[in-house]
């Protein structure tokens, strides 16, 4: 395996609860696939009050659904499951959290966004307009409003990492948007393709287009 591809390459294991999803011999990609079968697991092991934190009357919270403690759940918002929702957490009103969604702690989870087969890490954001399919957004990452992060090739074929000194590596993933760094920011109205790693401290300017990989502090604009 690359090792440039490792999980510890573009996240801090340890501001996510959930290291567990992760091995270091394989890229941080392949946690992508696990996340339906951990949540499964992790949820059974949950003992006492599901749903914590502060759930306006308005939300429709699905039952295979895990909320923590400080967690303000806004009027509106939809928590399909299954779902971990960590602590002090914001999910805003409009919200639209589906399928195999683990959030961190003080995790903010915005108005009309989507969010699908996703592991956010602890502090990350994505708090407007966005959307976040399977994915993985670092500790302290912030999406900008409108970024979507694309995880289908419109051919619907396997997904492929573009290499920065070209070629390409096959990921064995249909749907695989990005993998986005530590403190990684993302501008507004940015598209990332599929197969996108963006390296830790990287700055993404707004209404930019990527597909393929970012080194560790980096800055994308359009000229």
């Amino acid at each position: 395996m690359n090792s440039s591809f490792a999980a510890s390459q573009y996240l801090d294991l340890d501001h996510c609860e959930h290291s567990d999803l992760f091995n270091e011999d394989e890229p941080a990609w392949t946690a992508i696939s696990r996340i339906a079968d951990y949540l499964q697991s992790a949820l059974a092991k949950l003992n006492g009050e599901r749903l914590n934190g502060e759930i306006h009357p308005r939300a429709i919270i699905g039952d295979d659904v895990y909320i923590g403690p400080g967690t303000v759940v806004e009027a509106n918002a939809i928590i399909n499951g299954p779902a971990l929702i960590g602590s002090n957490c914001t999910v805003r009103s409009g919200a639209y959290v589906r399928e195999n969604v683990i959030a961190g702690d003080n995790v903010m989870m915005g108005n009309s966004s989507e969010f699908k087969n996703c592991l956010l890490f602890d502090q990350s954001a994505a708090p407007h307009f966005n959307y976040v399919g399977d994915s993985i957004l670092g500790y302290k990452a912030h999406l900008g409003a409108g970024v979507v992060l694309s995880n289908v090739r419109l051919d619907r074929t396997e997904v492929k990492v573009r290499l920065p000194e070209g070629g390409q590596i096959n990921t064995g993933l249909k749907k695989f948007a990005a993998i986005i760094g530590d403190q990684a920011e993302i501008g507004c109205n940015s598209v990332l393709s599929p197969g996108s790693l963006i390296g830790k401290n990287c700055v993404i300017y707004p209404c930019t287009h990527w597909i393929g990989v970012l080194a560790e502090g980096r800055t994308v604009k359009n000229s």
